[in-house]
């Protein structure tokens, strides 16, 4: 049968929608509640909706009884405190799962690339439903940084790198692309993730905001590229080492943030 898709997101796996004026909206992400939780890099969340109502960050499937990520419960009291962020992760009027901030460290691209992952939405979706994919809204300004996405984790061939000013808001099925950020700044930089099922409350939503694959790449010098490139490689060889050292070997799972 299949899953239901955004047609959209079928050739490259992302789309770009039109940019919020995030200066607009209070800094709510500023007085909600954070968990350590680590993704990719130095990170907490502050979760907006979980699989029961509460302040934590565990994959639905980690529950009882364990569901996908679909039918996330808002927690008041963070809601309470953003109501914009939880506006905006309803407008689109999909099924909303998980729903949070992201706190994320400064992160240098060798580290960006050693963190790319793809994410595990789709567990216990059963066949035939909308399939589950991510929006990114970035909250705060961070100019200098910039998302990555591969189709393979180790081939920098048509790797995208799309500039995250405030505002940028990008659809990503994560499940499909490698992804990270490469944070080069000072000050955290702050994202509202959340878990849309697709169908056409959210093909609508794509269409609303002028939802496009077509970017601008964000340039990187060859020598920072180059450096970067041989540290994940060094990074993923002492990780391979460190497994083989104890009679195992190193997977690259899929992350449950």
């Amino acid at each position: 049968m299949g899953y239901i898709k955004s047609a959209a997101l079928e050739e490259k796996g992302f789309v770009i929608l039109d940019s919020y004026d995030q200066s607009l909206d209070p800094k709510e992400w500023l007085d909600i509640e954070y968990v350590d939780w680590k993704s990719s890099g130095d990170t907490r969340f502050a979760p907006l909706a979980s699989a029961k109502g509460e302040i934590e960050c565990n994959g639905f499937w980690n529950h009882k009884p364990p569901r996908t990520d679909k039918d996330g419960v808002w927690i008041d009291s963070q809601v309470a405190k953003a109501p914009n962020l939880a506006r905006r992760a309803q407008e689109p009027g999909a099924n909303v799962g998980r729903c949070r901030v992201i706190e994320l460290q400064p992160t240098p691209y060798g580290d960006c690339l050693y963190n790319l992952h793809q994410d595990d939405n789709n567990r216990l979706n059963p066949d035939g439903t909308g399939w589950v994919v991510r929006g990114f809204f970035n909250l705060t300004d961070d100019k200098d940084s910039f998302f990555v996405l591969r189709e393979n984790r180790t081939d920098p061939q048509g790797e995208v790198r799309i500039a995250l000013p405030a505002g940028a808001q990008l659809i990503i099925d994560t499940q499909r692309l490698w992804h990270a950020t490469t944070h080069n700044g000072t000050e955290p930089r702050y994202n509202l993730i959340t878990s849309w099922t697709s169908g056409p409350e959210l093909d609508a939503y794509i269409e609303k905001y002028h939802g496009t694959d077509q970017h601008e790449q964000f340039e990187v010098p060859q020598d920072v590229l180059e450096h970067g490139y041989a540290e994940q490689a060094r990074k993923d060889a002492a990780r391979a080492a460190y497994y083989a050292a104890k009679g195992q070997q190193a997977k690259l799972a899929m992350s449950e943030a």
